[in-house]
């Protein structure tokens, strides 16, 4: 991970990256992971002699690239989970399907289940189901837009594969998987406020694959 190059934001209270895909967001089975490597980077580059405090305030799956906000100090992290639960906090992706959707642009409403590493798909609610809801915008070849009206586990993944559009490199949704075990799905476009100043953010990450 080229961390200087990496960072999209950073102040006293948040460090926004570009995580590349095929790094995990938290440590992992002794596995190479973001936060490992960012506190050891900030531990040395600030000569900070005790333990470096930086949370993940989101979930970005180690198969996918882009966007990662990570907290410094335990107020932003609560407020940025405000942020979360009140849905101020809005993300795009950017996905390239093994095949085409039906339309330039719709939205998918399905109902979610989560089991171990792994989402259910059904049409219609189902015990412990949760709703799903994406909209998605064509760009050009199989590449489209999604913004997510809800953060469910594996949601774009899950639901792109239950109408036979999975991402490419995604085998655990129905794709064939890619040499290095990445999925081509990056979130590119983050909108939130400041969890201190209470300022407008938009944070732009153009994907690998665009």
């Amino acid at each position: 991970m080229d961390i200087e190059n990496s960072i999209l934001l950073e102040d006293n209270h948040l460090l926004v990256v570009n995580k590349p895909a095929g790094l995990s967001s938290l440590p992992n089975d002794g596995m190479e992971d973001v936060v490992t490597i960012l506190k050891a980077y900030i531990k040395e580059r600030d000569e900070k002699p005790g333990n470096v405090f930086l949370t993940p305030v989101h979930r970005l799956d180690k198969q996918v690239s882009g966007i990662l906000v990570l907290a410094k100090t335990s107020k932003a992290v609560s407020r940025m989970n405000e942020q979360i639960r009140e849905m101020k906090f809005k993300k795009t992706y950017v996905a390239q399907l093994t095949n085409p959707l039906p339309q330039d642009e719709g939205e998918l409403c399905h109902h979610l289940v989560k089991r171990q590493f792994y989402a259910d798909v059904y049409s219609s609610p189902r015990k412990f189901s949760k709703e799903a809801i994406l909209r998605y915008r064509h760009l050009h070849d199989n590449l489209y837009e999604i913004e997510l009206e809800t953060g469910r586990y594996h949601q774009i993944r899950a639901q792109m594969g239950f109408v036979k559009c999975p991402i490419i490199g995604d085998q655990k949704y129905g794709a064939a998987k890619r040499k290095n075990k990445t999925i081509r799905l990056h979130h590119t476009r983050l909108h939130f406020f400041h969890p201190i100043t209470n300022e407008e953010v938009i944070i732009d990450s153009k994907a690998p694959f665009n």
